[in-house]
């Protein structure tokens, strides 16, 4: 095989221009082995040659930035001249072992990133400061070469993994700093449907403005227009699509026949996604990653019962995690209501392929309906529950935090859908106590969820439009909003709320209220109550004084009550129109 020399190395940047080349130069060693200096990184390539060396690819190598920061992610790129295997996402694979100084190896795999194998990626997510080498190995066929290299991490100022809490296992810690994570989440299934990055962009920057910091995206999903779900403002235009293609198709705007090749990938697509994902995590947003929304709908599902949690599926969700692990800010949710199309063994299997897969262990978890049948699986980290209305409120949410407690073993809980504003059905039914679905009750719900000692994910109101009506919305179907939608402005005064004292602390106390509708969450002198109707309530405390604030729920407006005495204490009157919390501090 050649050797190339000083000077021929390519310097243009790979893929969305993430991670450039600078001073690059070509020594062989007296080994014969080919070492390229990328800034003050060595990698290290050692040249295999087989005996038929002339009919085997020449394969480049690219380091990307020489120091990255903890939750960021290293990424060497390959460039493969020759390849010449029929397929390169099945028929190619590259491998690499990353090691901290003094560490355990971290074994991840890296993923094709052109049709025709000519570009092969690997990323790693570092976790800790230190210096890392890493050693891979690209195959295709019988053809193998190994390459080398070390990369620096340096302090930097990154969130990091979201993870539960181990000394308050009902929630969430980031892993980079170690802050409490309030969850307060929404539905932008297609957010992905856009085709102009600056929309999907705009989107996130404005939801992360109003407190979110919990998206739900699919990457999977095929419809005809807002109209599947009662949504007809909602439709297609030349900006937005209801198509997700994660595979290449033959017909890809054929929303029910799209001929989905499964063995081989719409790059532009993953890349879009990729590209969404590093902007959420700028904004500290975690992005939910749903493998199939709504599963029964034709031309999503691919695979059908006959091939479930078979290999060809199995791979699917392993590219993803290869292609998108190393985003810090992601979670994994196995489908959207898994139970349209597919069962419980099925999630089971899904679950810990994906915990297997994942070289970080992302948290995951699975929408369904009603209970959930995963409390004691290993690879379930958090309970999602769909349950709507009045029925999905502080009572229902309560019970699963009692079933979950009965396992052993608490976990987060979630209502993860319990009837998005202003969406059907519109008035009465079985779902639903009058008003209609509206922006007050759904955030007085979303008040009652957390209230026992759960969280939530809401969705915005869709009839604003995407190709009608005022077409600047789009809401919970696709992220986008305008300033008419209030909504969320409401929950962001929730998040100030809970955020303003040590929540993860407190645990469900409604023995506090003697008197008057009120919800309590407690823990050792700290008492939050919330007033769904206003009205005055009348509570037990322990010997001792205290201070009093009342918290106006829709204004975000606090005003002191004073110090109060233990015992009972009676609050004073507010307005029943209105919600209201108090909180009280010994």
């Amino acid at each position: 095989m050649e050797t190339r020399a000083a000077g021929r190395f390519p310097q243009k940047r790979i893929g969305n221009g993430e991670l450039g080349l600078a001073g690059v130069s070509d020594i062989m060693d007296s080994k014969g082995v080919n070492k390229w200096i990328v800034g003050n990184v060595l990698v290290m390539v050692a040249i295999l040659l087989p005996a038929a060396a002339w009919a085997n690819p020449a394969v480049n190598v690219m380091q990307g930035a020489p120091e990255v920061h903890p939750y960021d992610y290293a990424e060497v790129v390959l460039q493969v001249q020759g390849c010449a295997v029929k397929n390169p996402f099945r028929e190619t694979s590259l491998k690499g072992s990353f090691q901290i100084e003094g560490g355990e190896a971290v074994t991840v795999e890296g993923f094709c990133d052109a049709p025709d194998g000519s570009v092969q990626k690997i990323r790693f997510m570092p976790q800790k400061v230190g210096t890392y080498s890493y050693n891979l190995t690209y195959q295709e066929g019988s053809f193998a070469q190994t390459f080398s290299g070390k990369f620096l991490t340096t302090e930097g100022k990154a969130r990091g993994l979201l993870r539960v809490d181990p000394a308050h296992p009902a929630h969430f810690i980031w892993e980079g700093t170690g802050e409490h994570y309030f969850w307060n989440g929404t539905t932008a299934y297609w957010l992905l449907g856009w085709e102009d990055d600056a929309v999907i962009t705009a989107a996130l920057d404005r939801l992360a403005a109003l407190k979110v910091n919990r998206v739900r995206v699919a990457i999977n999903g095929r419809t005809h227009s807002g109209e599947r779900w009662h949504e007809p403002n909602v439709v297609e235009t030349d900006k937005f699509k209801f198509k997700l293609n994660p595979w290449v198709s033959a017909a890809p705007d054929n929303p029910e026949e799209p001929n989905i090749d499964t063995s081989r990938y719409a790059l532009p697509f993953w890349q879009k996604c990729e590209r969404m994902l590093k902007h959420a995590r700028k904004l500290d947003i975690v992005v939910d990653v749903i493998f199939y929304l709504d599963g029964e709908d034709k031309g999503v599902d691919p695979f059908g019962k006959e091939k479930a949690a078979g290999d060809e599926e199995k791979h699917y969700y392993s590219y993803a995690v290869n292609r998108l692990a190393a985003f810090s800010n992601v979670v994994w949710d196995i489908s959207n209501e898994y139970q349209l199309f597919r069962d419980e063994a099925w999630v089971n299997v899904m679950g810990d392929h994906l915990r297997a897969a994942d070289p970080y262990d992302h948290l995951t978890s699975v929408h369904g309906h009603g209970e959930f049948p995963f409390r004691v699986s290993g690879w379930a980290d958090y309970c999602l529950y769909q349950s709507w209305d009045h029925h999905g409120s502080y009572d229902f949410m309560l019970q699963q935090r009692q079933a979950q407690l009965a396992t052993g073993k608490l976990k987060p809980q979630i209502n993860e859908e319990y009837g998005y504003e202003d969406h059907y059905p519109q008035g009465g039914g079985d779902n639903l106590t009058a008003p209609a679905r509206s922006a007050d009750n759904r955030r007085r719900q979303a008040w009652s969820i957390c209230m026992a000692g759960g969280y939530q994910t809401t969705g915005e109101r869709a009839d604003q439009g995407t190709g009608k009506g005022p077409d600047t919305g789009g809401g919970w179907l696709n992220g986008r909003g305008d300033d008419s939608m209030v909504m969320l402005k409401g929950y962001a005064k929730m998040v100030e709320f809970f955020t303003s004292f040590d929540w993860w602390k407190t645990q469900p106390a409604g023995d506090i209220v003697k008197a008057g509708t009120a919800w309590c969450l407690a823990a050792d002198k700290l008492y939050a109550l919330y007033l769904p109707k206003g009205g005055t309530i009348k509570i037990g405390l322990p010997d001792g004084k205290f201070t009093a604030e009342l918290y106006d729920c829709q204004t975000g407006e606090r005003k002191p009550l004073g110090e109060i005495p233990g015992g009972e204490w009676t609050s004073p009157s507010q307005p029943e129109e209105k919600d209201w919390a108090i909180l009280i501090r010994g």
